[in-house]
């Protein structure tokens, strides 16, 4: 008679926040595979539901308290984890019946507290965990948190408080985990933490042995070259992107990397403002000349290079002429990629005592502003790419249906009257992180899959996206 196996416990997840929370999830996940335990894409069929919660905002804080109402309601096994665990109190204030809560990193407790609430079904012949753990993003791109925790006390900001200072994972650990990924059929790493350029700093940047031999040390550069150095099975050089990268002066030494091409060249800056004034009042290093001149030299060495910034309008002190300063310093920074923020009051942030609190209504006004500058800039440098061929990594290819059939699909805005109905695949330049940046469309691109690296000849732009067609 053959052995009928026994179902394993379901474990529903819902994860909010930025990447470095996504990475959590994935580990929790992971370990949770690695118990006996199978995933529900939904409340019905779960045993229990986790919640990886967002502390950032109060607005974050808000949407996870939200999040875990409908995982309540849907199904009434819940586990509370993540930024906002540590507010516990809060959280079984308005959830009373609430299984567990934990707070961010803690995937020990986690894992304990869905091993107690569904506890796993022993089973020796299944095969759990792939040797790369689990991942909620697409197969083809695979976020890689090199530290946790972060050393700087931005006004505006709880990071440290929530989780901690800057704590280095050992470079030779990250390698493997690299290695892995890519063996797996990773084709871009998104390397984040809280403060990339600090890397190894609380590690005093020591060596560490390589299993094939010589040594990496933790540091920025030395882990950069060697993420660029990995091959996938087919051959290709993984891309390798770098996020939430400070201005420190070894960024600088990044670039070669880039140039070489053993780094995408792009850097994530989080510069915040560039005010004087308002910088200081934020805490955050306030050169903001000597940025510039440095961007002008990171283009001269690199001129592919495309940077990203986010910027927080309203600060409280915030007056129109500091605001007129940041519009003159991105004008002139020229910069590919621009994210704002409309400066909102978190528990717990310095900022909160500040005065001078700057009106909704006139932080409204700035966003809007500062988004139409940015997106004109945007505009202006995606049409220069117009005719020429780039490398774009594809993300996801659409089925093919005459308009009749599929009226909602296409690009019905895209420039090009072949895009409308025949878009064919999605994918992103070397300039575009997935879900904060652009996008590529294509149209006749018969025979693509996610995760192919294609070359694109550009036919048209707008504010945001490229138009084109495989070369």
């Amino acid at each position: 008679m053959a052995t009928k196996l026994p179902s394993p416990p379901r474990v529903g997840m819902v994860s909010l926040g930025c990447p470095k929370a996504l990475v959590d999830s994935e580990r929790i996940l992971t370990k949770l595979r690695a118990n006996g335990y199978d995933m529900s894409p939904d409340y019905a069929g779960a045993d229990v539901v986790l919640v990886n919660t967002c502390g950032f905002l109060d607005s974050a804080k808000e949407e996870s308290l939200e999040a875990i109402g409908e995982a309540m309601a849907e199904n009434g096994r819940v586990v509370v984890t993540g930024c906002m665990g540590n507010e516990a109190e809060v959280i079984r204030a308005r959830f009373p019946d609430i299984l567990a809560v934990t707070g961010p990193q803690q995937y020990e407790a986690v894992v304990n507290a869905v091993l107690e609430a569904a506890p796993p079904v022993p089973n020796a012949y299944l095969d759990l965990v792939p040797e790369q753990g689990l991942k909620l993003t697409p197969r083809h791109y695979s976020y890689l948190k090199i530290s946790e925790g972060c050393n700087h006390r931005c006004a505006f900001c709880i990071i440290p408080s929530i989780r901690g200072d800057l704590a280095s994972r050992r470079p030779d650990a990250i390698l493997r985990e690299a290695e892995k990924l890519v063996a797996a059929g990773t084709k871009e790493l998104l390397v984040i933490s809280q403060d990339t350029s600090a890397y190894g700093v609380d590690l005093k940047f020591a060596s560490y042995p390589l299993k094939s031999g010589g040594e990496v040390r933790a540091h920025m550069t030395d882990l950069a070259r060697e993420l660029g150095r990995l091959k996938t099975p087919e051959g290709d050089t993984p891309w390798v992107r770098l996020h939430y990268v400070y201005p420190y002066p070894h960024v600088d030494s990044v670039i070669p990397l880039m140039a070489e091409g053993l780094v995408l060249p792009y850097l994530d800056i989080p510069f915040q403002h560039a005010s004087p004034k308002i910088l200081k009042s934020m805490r955050r290093p306030a050169n903001e000349a000597k940025v510039l001149e440095r961007i002008a030299a990171w283009r001269l060495e690199c001129p592919e290079i495309a940077i990203r910034s986010s910027f927080v309008v309203g600060f409280p002190g915030e007056t129109e002429e500091d605001f007129q300063y940041l519009l003159d310093w991105l004008q002139e920074a020229q910069l590919d990629r621009v994210g704002a923020f409309r400066f909102e009051p978190v528990e717990g942030a310095a900022a909160n005592a500040l005065p001078d609190p700057v009106p909704e209504e006139v932080k409204e006004e700035r966003y809007q502003r500062v988004m139409e500058l940015t997106a004109r800039i945007s505009a202006e440098k995606l049409a220069a790419k117009v005719g020429k061929t780039i490398d774009v990594l594809i993300d996801r290819v659409d089925e093919l249906a005459p308009p009749s059939e599929a009226p909602d699909r296409g690009h019905f805005d895209a420039p090009h009257a072949a895009h409308h109905h025949d878009v064919g695949a999605t994918g992103r330049s070397k300039a575009d992180a997935p879900e904060i940046d652009g996008e590529v469309h294509l149209r006749d691109a018969h025979g693509l899959k996610p995760g192919d690296f294609v070359k694109v000849l550009v036919e048209e732009a707008d504010e945001h996206d490229l138009y084109g067609v495989p070369a």
